[in-house]
């Protein structure tokens, strides 16, 4: 099975320092259905987590990498739509430097971002728990001067997971804040013998929100 947009953590860690970065799609992950909050307003979305491996420099000429000398990651929740006001649509075709064809918006296969590279913007913001965030507000395509200086090798390996078709030794490898989220939601506990009623969603169902923070 795959993940098809359409038109209709825990632990401790050093996040990625502010500012535009080369990274790379590495991995995909099903988040299933998830509520969200914003504004007074609860919605009940399928989510979905598009995870970057970040490879540069911070601005005092640091490797961004982690402990293990390995790129730093980060990540975006995305609501699986391609609907005009989408987040997911906007940063996809901001990503592409194109608009969608009418046809990729009938149907667009979020395996094909896997392996590409982008230039992300990261920002720190506080969520509303009241910590501090580092999220990705922009997501480019990368500069043909530096396509043509050679980019990195990969690290991570491409993985994409799906709830339907889950991934076991992948999901193994989450965090638990993760793999909580993911636990929490219908179509997870449905797989398992559990077989909730799928919460109806206000509104159209498709309006993204950009409240999204990492786990």
């Amino acid at each position: 099975m795959s993940l098809t947009a359409k038109d209709s953590g825990g632990g401790s860690f050093t996040p990625v320092a502010p500012g535009m970065h080369l990274a790379r799609c590495y991995r995909i992950v099903d988040l299933g259905t998830q509520k969200s909050e914003y504004q007074g307003q609860v919605k009940h979305l399928q989510k979905v987590m598009i995870q970057f491996e970040v490879h540069g420099e911070d601005d005092n000429g640091n490797a961004l990498v982690t402990a293990k000398g390995e790129p730093m990651s980060i990540s975006k929740n995305f609501t699986l739509s391609l609907a005009e006001k989408a987040t997911l649509r906007k940063d996809l075709q901001a990503w592409r430097g194109r608009d969608f064809t009418a046809d990729e918006l009938r149907g667009f296969e979020l395996k094909n971002v896997l392996g590409a590279w982008a230039m992300i913007t990261a920002a720190k913001s506080v969520g509303n728990n009241g910590k501090e965030y580092t999220n990705i507000i922009s997501i480019n395509p990368v500069p043909v001067a530096i396509k043509k200086a050679g980019l990195p090798e990969g690290f991570n390996k491409l993985a994409m997971f799906v709830i339907e078709n889950p991934d076991m030794e992948l999901f193994e490898t989450f965090g638990n804040g993760l793999k909580e989220k993911i636990a929490s939601s219908p179509e997870w506990r449905a797989r398992n013998g559990d077989q909730p009623s799928k919460p109806a969603s206000t509104g159209s169902g498709f309006d993204d929100m950009d409240d999204d923070i990492p786990f």
